[in-house]
């Protein structure tokens, strides 16, 4: 009996490593990944060093890669991560087609990645970083400031196409990180669980009606996204919503909404891309140890029965 679980548990090992099976942490001990801001300095040397596999998510059409871009980066949008799953539309595509996605950008499951896009899609920069943490990648970098910050730093552009062979990444899936909806709803109230909702005023309160209800999960602190970063800054030399605030004036922003590490940090929004820069923020950059992303968002909940709140939230100071 012993002996044919062991070739049971060898045989699924080795599917795993063919490609054949999705690598979780039931079948692999997958070291944590780390998510990082990086400088434009830093992100031009780690780029011709070839520390970094470069990946330019800038959505499409991809003019603006066309027009210039980091030495060696590849163009995924961002839009191509995510598609429908046959209930809700905008879900992170499964383990393999993300590892096929990958592997044509020439990237293999042991590379580090460096992500980049410019202005507001610094959402879909840190959406993207996401997925590589869940897709089991070991170091992720964001350009801080993104494209527009790099070229003001006078670092090399190109508009020259590399030339790479495609990798070889294996299907992962780093359970863990998301939270479904089965999860969340008994957590609704808990005294040690805040929900963060980085939508825009109008959304969060339910005078935008956009989706299928109105509102927001009952209980959840808005945050705007843009709070987080430079997007409202009075110096227009210094305005930019890629430019990540300081440590600082993040963990002072967020402490004073309630939101501590003492807590079950839960991020929600519409689609999961506008909770991804938070989730990174707070997991990744203060190291918050419990933080989960609620990937169907106000999408999937908002089609539910389940009970929404309206109207502003009840937390001190808002943004």
């Amino acid at each position: 009996m012993f002996a044919f679980t062991r070739r049971l548990l060898a045989g699924v090992a080795g599917l795993a490593v063919a490609g054949l099976l999705p690598i979780t942490a039931t079948n692999s001990a997958a070291a944590a990944t780390s998510i990082q801001l990086v400088s434009p300095a830093d992100a031009a040397a780690g780029a011709q060093s070839g520390q970094w596999k470069v990946l330019d998510v800038r959505p499409v059409p991809p003019l603006d890669y066309i027009g210039g871009h980091l030495p060696k980066a590849v163009h995924i949008s961002e839009q191509a991560f995510r598609g429908p799953n046959g209930k809700l539309p905008f879900q992170i595509w499964p383990a393999g087609d993300l590892a096929n996605l990958l592997s044509k950008a020439g990237i293999s499951n042991r590379d580090q990645v460096l992500v980049y896009s410019d202005g507001n899609n610094v959402l879909g920069a840190t959406l993207v970083a996401y997925i590589l943490e869940k897709s089991g990648v070991p170091k992720v970098g964001v350009i801080d400031g993104g494209f527009s910050a790099y070229k003001a730093s006078g670092a090399e552009v190109t508009k020259v196409f590399p030339s790479y062979k495609p990798g070889n990444f294996k299907p992962t899936s780093i359970p863990g990180l998301a939270i479904p909806l089965q999860e969340l709803l008994p957590l609704v109230g808990k005294p040690n669980v805040v929900i963060v909702d980085p939508r825009p005023k109008a959304l969060f309160e339910g005078t935008d009606q956009l989706f299928i209800r109105p509102g927001h999960i009952p209980g959840a602190i808005n945050i705007t996204w843009q709070s987080v970063t430079e997007a409202n800054n009075d110096d227009e030399a210094l305005k930019n919503p890629h430019k990540i605030k300081s440590v600082e004036a993040l963990r002072k922003l967020f402490e004073s909404r309630g939101v501590t590490p003492d807590k079950t940090v839960i991020i929600s929004c519409s689609t999961g891309r506008e909770s991804s820069l938070q989730y990174v923020l707070l997991k990744h950059v203060l190291g918050y140890p419990n933080v989960r992303l609620y990937e169907g968002s106000w999408t999937e909940y908002s089609a539910t029965s389940n009970p929404a709140q309206a109207g502003p939230d009840s937390s001190p100071i808002k943004n």
